[in-house]
């Protein structure tokens, strides 16, 4: 009776040219049908994590998965472990691309989890703990769910959808490329395949179910920033000989906090500049030469992003200055602005609020990066938020992405799922000529 029922809604949903309560039940019925094996799918995940570049692992059981459903083409080993697969609908059409990300990160997990993380590696020199911290581990899984979902209906899909399993969003390791960059770099986006439109989530600390997006500008512009202040070593108890660079560090970070508060006009759009690291001496009774000093610098407009470098070298330099110091600064561009296309977003925003039962909204920039913004770059994408805290009167420490106690609720995969089913299908259906 049930296979009756979805052929007559597969029937009544194609017969429609336009978004349609059919299309909604029948990926509604879909997503209900596989949502158990994507819930093992997320734990198996979850409780296997693997650094960026090295989701070997990962990789096969991905592959693996989109061929047992019968993909007709399965590409392994792009950009090192990353993941394509094609799935061609029996209508001809364009192609759209549905993108998760799979990477780790070195962080040891705290959750208490029946299925949590005791993988462990050597990062930087130190055993520390392995875990999915920023919940790539459902981003993977609601992916395989929309493959299972458009699989089941793969006979009447006008074109075809590609599948882009990315390795090291959370950046490759030192002296490797990796991430979104590198596979375009290797093609996927070029040739007759080429996808005329791109998706993508990404999990947060939100309401469950609840979906977050905003047109153009979604996510910041990532840079890396480093400081080498240099002084004079001298004896600790004469410092008037020489030139303390830990002092002269220290106005150097006082002075980069009015780069952004001071110096820029934060209406037109927020940045941030944030010294995260500090390093300078090895004994309490020595006045070092030089102080190491990283951070990172977030910006959501490419002209602001360009000043901005300007005055952290001015000011960093002038600050140092000041203390008979030098400051040699190094930036290094890093993720691009995460831009929703506009006309795209709007297109696509019933979808969005149907998936999450009403719950979407456009919500301010999220200062944090993603490397998704490479591939909206090159196609008009579309980047949103899916909420996954726990349930009300779940107590249980729950902390942002990429702390120990990061948490996914596995009642949040059937919204991702239907969000990025409805819009692969509503983007086909709509562009075909």
């Amino acid at each position: 009776m049930k296979g009756y029922v979805l052929g007559l809604l597969t029937l009544v949903f194609w017969a429609s040219d336009v978004w349609s309560a059919p299309w909604e039940s029948l990926i509604e019925v879909r997503t209900e049908h596989h949502l158990q094996d994507v819930v093992a799918l997320r734990h198996w995940f979850h409780a296997n994590p693997e650094l960026g570049n090295r989701e070997f692992n990962t990789s096969a059981r991905i592959a693996q998965e989109l061929k047992d459903l019968g993909f007709d083409d399965v590409k392994e080993g792009i950009a090192h472990t990353g993941v394509v697969g094609m799935l061609r609908g029996g209508r001809p059409g364009p192609t759209v691309a549905l993108r998760a990300d799979m990477d780790a990160l070195p962080v040891k997990e705290k959750t208490g989890l029946p299925f949590a993380s005791t993988v462990t590696t050597l990062w930087g020199g130190v055993e520390t703990g392995v875990m999915h911290a920023c919940g790539h581990d459902a981003h993977m899984a609601i992916l395989l769910g929309v493959a299972r979902v458009l699989s089941d209906m793969r006979a009447e899909i006008p074109g075809t959808v590609m599948f882009v399993f990315q390795p090291a969003e959370e950046g490759p390791p030192l002296d490797e490329e990796g991430g979104a960059e590198l596979m375009l770099k290797e093609g996927i986006f070029r040739g007759a395949d080429r996808p005329g439109a791109v998706f993508g989530l990404h999990v947060f600390p939100g309401p469950t179910g609840s979906i977050m997006y905003r047109p153009n500008g979604f996510m910041a512009a990532s840079d890396y920033l480093e400081l080498e202040v240099e002084g004079v070593q001298t004896h600790g108890s004469m410092p008037w000989g020489g030139v303390d660079p830990i002092a002269a560090a220290a106005q150097v970070v006082n002075s980069l906090q009015t780069v952004v508060s001071r110096q820029m006009d934060i209406s037109k759009a927020p940045a941030v500049v944030t010294i995260g690291t500090i390093a300078g001496g090895n004994r309490g009774n020595i006045i070092s030469d030089r102080v190491l000093m990283t951070g990172t610098i977030r910006t959501l407009d490419p002209q602001m992003q360009t000043e901005i470098h300007e005055r952290v070298r001015n000011t960093a330099t002038a600050a140092a200055a000041t203390m008979n110091a030098t400051a040699k600064v190094t930036i290094d561009v890093g993720y691009p602005v995460t831009v929703n296309d506009p006309k795209l977003t709007q297109e696509m925003s019933q979808v969005l609020n149907w998936a999450s039962d009403g719950a979407a909204s456009i919500v301010p920039p999220v200062m944090g990066a993603e490397d998704f913004s490479y591939l909206a770059m090159e196609v008009p994408g579309l980047f949103f938020a899916l909420g996954v805290l726990p349930d009300p009167g779940d107590d249980r420490v729950v902390g942002v992405n990429h702390s120990p106690y990061f948490f996914v609720n596995d009642r949040a995969l059937p919204v991702g799922i239907r969000a990025l089913s409805g819009l692969a299908l509503n983007w086909l259906q709509s562009n075909v000529e």
